[in-house]
């Protein structure tokens, strides 16, 4: 007796669902925005990655705009889970770097590599983008937030230290992430492991501390 389903017998794959398939298109739109650029993305080029019937793209997202603006919103999303997961790891510490130097030097290569150098192309034509802007500030400001709670963390007497001084670490340290992940875009290695960038982020916050 044939015990084999209908769906293996005649080789049908099930279609993914409707949110599975924008999440599909958005992580190829990523790698198509990190590889050329805005020029280097197209509904076109993205059913071509992903080896599907031209005009799917187009039927999730009818303009390229409302592309653009997925793909952010897909950056953002994935940032967000990594760097909420690596602040939580910073709140019960365990011996070796902190959860965000290495999510940080996990950014020099492979996906997230790709998907830092996205970040960065966004920025750029959000400052060509009301709308777009609008979607990259919000972000930002949520990752701040969880960057200041990383930072309270990082200080023995938070309790005793002002907010603004803790907005201050906060600020500072998102800039100075953001600089060293720009800088691998462009091939610079300079920080050469998690356990280094954890004493130049230990500095900072110290330094700001001491500077009030």
């Amino acid at each position: 007796m044939n015990t084999r389903s209908p769906v293996a017998t005649s080789g049908i794959r099930r279609k993914p669902d409707p949110d599975s398939r924008r999440r599909e298109i958005c992580d190829a739109a990523i790698e198509l925005l990190a590889e050329g650029g805005v020029k280097g993305l197209s509904h076109l080029k993205v059913d071509r990655r992903l080896s599907l019937p031209d005009g799917t793209t187009s039927f999730y997202f009818r303009t390229r705009s409302a592309l653009v603006h997925a793909l952010a919103q897909r950056v953002a999303e994935r940032d967000l889970a990594e760097l909420t997961a690596a602040t939580e790891f910073q709140a019960n510490p365990t011996p070796g770097p902190s959860g965000l130097a290495r999510l940080v030097m996990a950014s020099a290569a492979g996906e997230p590599f790709a998907r830092t150098k996205a970040r960065y192309e966004l920025m750029l034509q959000a400052n060509r983008n009301p709308d777009l802007a609008v979607v990259v500030q919000s972000n930002s400001d949520r990752f701040r937030g969880l960057i200041r709670d990383f930072v309270e963390r990082m200080n023995p007497r938070a309790a005793e230290i002002s907010r603004a001084v803790l907005d201050q670490q906060a600020y500072v340290l998102t800039q100075l992430i953001s600089g060293i992940m720009l800088a691998f875009t462009a091939g610079d290695n300079t920080i050469a492991d998690a356990g280094e960038l954890d004493r130049i982020m230990a500095a900072v916050v110290a330094g700001i501390a001491g500077a009030h």
